[in-house]
């Protein structure tokens, strides 16, 4: 067995261990901010999570009840995995993103935003999303400090192998 072989299991683990975490916090992070935000407007977390599977399921999202809530849970996971998948990937590429993890992460928060308001909500809601300068100031800072920072942390603690120094 070459040193090799034998490394890329562990090198493989590491990498589900930093998505997971990575994904899980931001995921979790993401969902009580949103939880949080939306309280202030009088809507409840079931509504949250059932605007969230409104994406698959149209307006029958919301008289859905339960089951309509852990979809929407579920597709917000999804993409929270994704969303830290993606960085992980990159970071194999650029050393940049763990080497400079918090500004690296900030701006990777801001790209999450504008890759979900300008591309994800409209594909999926077929119309485009104007929001109150307030509105997309709060979304913004909740990607950057919920979203992109925990990722960024979490990858470069867990990630062993980092890309090779051009």
């Amino acid at each position: 067995m070459s040193a090799v072989s034998t490394a890329f299991p562990i090198d493989k683990s590491m990498a589900y261990r930093a998505i997971f975490w990575g994904g899980l916090t931001a995921g979790i992070l993401d969902i009580t901010a949103a939880f949080i935000n939306s309280a202030r407007s009088g809507r409840s977390p079931m509504w949250v999570l059932q605007s969230v599977a409104s994406g698959l399921l149209g307006a029958d999202s919301y008289t859905g009840g339960l089951p309509a809530a852990a979809l929407g849970a579920a597709l917000h996971f999804l993409i929270a995995f994704v969303a830290c998948t993606v960085f992980y990937l990159a970071s194999r590429k650029l050393n940049i993103l763990v080497r400079h993890a918090i500004v690296c992460g900030l701006l990777y928060g801001v790209a999450v935003y504008l890759f979900m308001y300008l591309v994800v909500l409209p594909l999926t809601f077929h119309r485009s999303f104007f929001r109150q300068l307030s509105a997309v100031v709060t979304g913004l800072i909740i990607h950057m400090l919920c979203v992109g920072l925990p990722i960024s942390l979490i990858v470069s603690r867990l990630s062993t192998t980092t890309a090779p120094r051009e």
